[in-house]
């Protein structure tokens, strides 16, 4: 009886350790679940703040390229009208 005792025992101690191991691993398990969502909320986040990035990057260099592109035009304008103002006082009969 007495090897009978020892067996039970350990079973009891295998069993009590099981109840006190299973709501940690539940909880552990339901804490890794909550990671994945985070993580894939913050990539998500992430990838929202790179396009607004990206938008606002691709605003400043557009207006930075008309700005540009206007003053050179006006430029160009105005040196081919004093360009063709020599050539005509130029050629105008004397």
């Amino acid at each position: 009886m007495e090897g009978n005792s020892d067996m039970r025992t350990f079973v009891h101690k295998v069993c009590f350790g099981l109840l006190l191991f299973a709501p940690l691993a539940a909880f552990s398990q339901s804490g890794v679940k909550e990671d994945i969502k985070k993580a894939g909320t913050e990539t998500k986040e992430a990838a929202v703040d790179t396009g607004k990035a990206t938008k606002k990057a691709a605003k400043k260099t557009g207006h930075a390229v008309k700005k540009t592109t206007k003053k050179v035009t006006h430029k160009a304008a105005k040196t081919t009208r004093k360009g063709a103002e020599k050539v005509e006082d130029k050629t105008a009969p004397q």
